[in-house]
């Protein structure tokens, strides 16, 4: 079965945010790439931009969660615009709560963790990096 695994762009503080959802979820950075390691003459990098993260995955479970921070060349990024979700398929009741409540910490909730009426439990947020999240858990399927 093939995986799924999430890309989020940020407006220079990727690195902030990953080493939030590090403190959440646990784990070592997968890789950190910033744009000064792939500058060179054809892809000069802005001495303002160098230490941006060019890319960043930190795993959890089997799948990764990966970024990077937009260059300004390229525009904002509008995270209260985007409507995407990450979802999350906890493995008990302790862990949606745990996750729900690391996550959201500083953010705005939307629907608190509950029992939802398509028989899981529930809770949906914008964390305080703009990103929204879903947090589900099904004890009729295993993770």
């Amino acid at each position: 079965m093939a995986l799924i695994n999430p890309h989020i762009n940020f407006n220079g503080n990727a690195e902030e945010a990953f080493h939030f959802y590090q403190s959440v979820f646990g784990g070592e950075f997968a890789q950190i790439v910033r744009f000064k390691d792939i500058a060179s003459a054809e892809y000069p990098v802005a001495e303002n931009e160098a230490n941006k993260i060019m890319h960043i995955a930190l795993p959890i479970g089997k799948n990764l969660l990966m970024a990077n921070d937009v260059p300004e060349s390229m525009g904002r990024v509008n995270e209260n615009e985007n409507r995407s979700k990450i979802c999350i398929n906890a493995e008990s009741r302790e862990e949606a709560d745990k996750l729900f409540n690391g996550l959201s910490a500083g953010g705005s909730v939307e629907v608190p963790m509950n029992d939802s009426p398509w028989n899981t439990y529930f809770g949906m947020f914008r964390d305080k990096y703009g990103i929204e999240w879903m947090i589900d858990f099904d004890p009729r399927f295993k993770v």
